[in-house]
């Protein structure tokens, strides 16, 4: 009962919201997972078209081409200077929920995926995470039985903080227990050819994972492309390169309802250089997540990302916003379950000598109408608009390697 109430509610929440906000999170008067995105689409579409001729226009009048900032040093040196902090910490983070919202939705996604790419039988799975980070999703590998996982990461102190995790979860372990092998690997993949690195040179891969870092890459064509080589030329005929990346058209259209060159809440920002032509590589912005991220990213424009797929034999099965498969996927009752169990959603109201995320009634303005409603019983599980706010930014992607 408590999890239908929440997916009523959350649901509804975001379609007042929209509403109120005009095209901050969706078209007036449009639904999470509504349709009306058309006009919205093509303005984006023809925008970076005419900015990508625009620049080819410049480079080839020019003697000299702009030089341009590598950032993958900056990412790597802020990742590798994050702390790493315990469960306690953690808990009294203002984003502690959007983070196991998010964690729940990759969980979701990694779960079925790897289910699909078993089938029915139980043979060996083996796995790329390309972006690895400090292995915050090994627990995910090792529920899911796979065989053998390769880490790769651009930043060499969180490679090592990954793998001394794995060999942590290797000791700790039951002695029936079988946890898979591991490779971990430091390059940039934007720019370094992983199978090169690889232990197994003949090595192929059921899944890659790349999860919140595929942007890094649209810095360029060439880097975006090396990803997606490192991603896909590996997987094995019916593979699956999957991941979650910021949608362009969400953020665009945040940034062209703003007055100013910067939109956000207490616990995001996010910064342009300017707006109204948008280049199909190297699109920058900024990215403030309250004690997570503070780098430059860029817009990954998803036709083009489509495009460049095809190249790889790959063809897209899923494309959905945060918003469109967290209602879909609430459906389920183990994934209703699974929410629960990781905390995925703050209960409002808190209960005694509990405290919310944050102090503002406005950011439970929603929940607290909610639960006024005939036949509502309280606590309803919800986020803070703010993180809201934030993770709905993102949208998941599938690709399959056709056969």
């Amino acid at each position: 009962m408590f999890f239908t109430l929440l997916h009523l509610f959350l649901t509804e929440t975001m379609e007042k919201g929209e509403e109120k906000q005009g095209g901050m999170n969706g078209e007036e008067g449009a639904t999470p997972g509504g349709g009306g995105r058309g006009g919205r689409e093509l303005g984006l579409k023809s925008g970076m078209k005419r900015r990508h001729e625009e620049r080819e226009d410049e480079e080839e009048t020019s003697p000299t081409k702009k030089l341009v900032a590598d950032h993958s040093k900056n990412v790597a040196s802020h990742y590798n200077t994050l702390q790493e902090v315990g469960l306690a910490a953690r808990s009294q983070s203002r984003i502690f929920y959007m983070r196991n919202f998010n964690n729940w939705l990759k969980s979701v996604l990694i779960g079925e995926i790897l289910e699909q790419a078993r089938g029915t039988g139980s043979r060996p799975v083996y796995v790329l995470d390309l972006g690895c980070g400090k292995g915050g999703d090994l627990l995910k590998w090792r529920r899911g039985g796979i065989s053998h996982l390769v880490c790769a990461d651009i930043a060499e102190v969180s490679v090592e903080q990954c793998q001394t995790r794995y060999e942590d979860m290797k000791r700790k372990s039951h002695a029936k227990e079988k946890i898979f092998s591991a490779q971990f690997i430091t390059a940039d993949c934007s720019k370094e050819v992983l199978s090169e690195k690889l232990d197994d040179p003949e090595l192929m891969f059921d899944i890659c994972s790349c999860q919140f870092v595929y942007h890094y890459s649209f810095e360029s064509e060439q880097k975006a492309d090396m990803m997606l080589r490192n991603a896909c030329e590996r997987l094995k005929p019916g593979g699956f390169f999957i991941g979650t990346t910021p949608d362009a058209y969400e953020l665009v259209k945040r940034l062209e309802a703003s007055d100013s060159l910067c939109f956000g809440n207490e616990v995001f920002k996010v910064s342009f250089q300017s707006k109204g032509s948008y280049p199909l590589f190297g699109c920058q912005y900024h990215f403030n997540l309250e004690g997570v991220v503070d780098v430059p990213e860029f817009l990954v424009y998803f036709p083009l990302f489509e495009h460049m797929a095809k190249r790889y034999n790959m063809r897209l099965v899923l494309k959905q916003r945060f918003s469109e498969f967290f209602e879909e996927k609430m459906k389920k009752e183990q994934h209703r379950s699974l929410m629960m169990k990781m905390m995925a959603l703050e209960p409002f109201p808190c209960e005694d000598g509990g405290q919310l995320a944050t102090d503002s009634t406005e950011e439970y303005s929603h929940a607290k109408e909610r639960c006024g409603r005939p036949g509502v019983r309280p606590p309803v599980g919800t986020l803070s608009r703010s993180e809201w706010d934030a993770t709905s930014i993102y949208l998941v992607f599938v690709f399959q390697k056709m056969s």
